[in-house]
C-alpha cells in the first residue's frame, strides 16, 4: 500500500495516489491539533512553555502544512521563546516565519523585538522599518522603532565616552612619559583607595599623594596634589585641619 511506500518513489495509481492523499490530511489534521494543544499551554503559564514548544516542534516537523500556517506556528514558537529569554531562538523561528509568509505580522513584531534584546541595532531596525512598511499603523512596531532608536543613541553616547577614555588615558601616558616619570606598583589601597593621577586641560598633571609618618604611625592622603604645587601649601594645610580638629574652639 501506498502508506509504506518508500521515501521519494512516486504513486503509480489512483489507490496509491488516495492513500497517500489521506496520509497528509492526517498528518495535516495532527499537525493542526499539535498547534491549538501548543496554544493551550501558552496558555497555562510559564510551567508549561516547554510543553508548547514540543507541541509547536511537533507540527512543524508533520511537513504538511501551508507555508501560510506554517509560518504561524514558527511565530507561536518565536513567542515562547521570547517570554523564556531564548532570544536568539525566537529570532530565528521569527525568521522562519517572515520567509514562509513575508506579511506576518507577528513574526515581524517578535523577530523585532528579538534582535533588539540581543542588541542587533541594525538588524532590529531593519525588521522593523519592513513591518511598518506592511503594517505603517500598527502601534506595537511603532513602540518598537522608538525603542530601538533610544537605544541607538544610548550606543552611541557610551561609544562617545569609551572613545574619550581612551584618549585621556593615551594623553595622561604621553605626559607621564615626556616627564621621564615610571609608574610602579599600587600601594597602600587601602588608605588611598583607587585613585589615579588625571591631565588637567591645561596639560599639568594632579597626582594622589599619601604622606606617612612612620615615627607616629600615622598618615595624610592628599587627593590633588597638583604638580606645579610645593609641598609647604599642602603641609600647611595639613596642619590647619590637624589644629581645627583637635582644637575646635580655640
Amino acid at each position: 500500500m501506498a502508506l509504506w511506500m518508500e521515501t521519494g518513489s512516486e504513486p503509480k495509481t489512483e489507490n496509491e495516489r488516495a492513500d497517500l492523499d489521506a496520509l497528509a490530511a492526517i498528518k495535516e489534521s495532527a499537525a493542526l491539533e499539535l498547534k491549538e494543544k501548543g496554544n493551550q499551554y501558552v496558555k497555562m503559564g510559564k510551567k508549561h512553555y516547554s510543553d508548547a514548544i514540543d507541541c509547536y516542534t511537533r507540527a512543524i516537523n508533520q511537513k504538511v502544512l501551508s507555508d501560510s500556517e506554517s509560518s504561524i506556528i514558527f511565530a507561536n514558537r518565536a513567542h515562547v521563546n521570547l517570554l523564556l529569554g531564548n532570544y536568539r531562538r525566537a529570532l530565528t523561528d521569527a525568521e522562519e516565519a517572515i520567509k514562509l509568509c513575508p506579511t506576518n505580522v507577528k513574526a515581524l513584531y517578535r523577530a523585532t523585538k528579538a534582535a533588539l534584546s540581543l542588541d542587533l541595532l541594525s538588524e532590529a531596525a531593519s525588521l522593523c522599518e519592513n513591518g511598518l512598511q506592511q503594517f505603517p499603523s500598527n502601534e506595537e512596531l511603532k513602540k518598537l522603532a522608538k525603542q530601538i532608536d533610544v537605544r541607538k543613541i544610548e550606543h552611541e553616547h557610551h561609544e562617545a565616552q569609551i572613545l574619550e577614555a581612551v584618549a585621556a588615558a593615551k594623553d595622561l601616558a604621553s605626559a607621564i612619559k615626556n616627564r621621564g616619570l615610571k609608574l610602579g606598583k599600587a600601594m597602600y589601597q587601602e588608605l588611598t583607595g583607587i585613585r589615579k593621577p588625571i591631565l588637567d586641560k591645561n596639560n599639568i598633571l594632579h597626582w594622589p599623594v599619601l604622606l606617612l609618618y612612620a615615627e607616629v604611625m600615622s598618615s595624610d592622603f592628599v587627593e590633588d596634589f597638583c604638580e606645579t604645587d610645593m609641598f609647604s601649601v599642602h603641609l600647611d594645610m595639613i596642619s590647619v585641619i590637624i589644629i581645627v580638629f583637635y582644637f575646635p574652639y580655640s
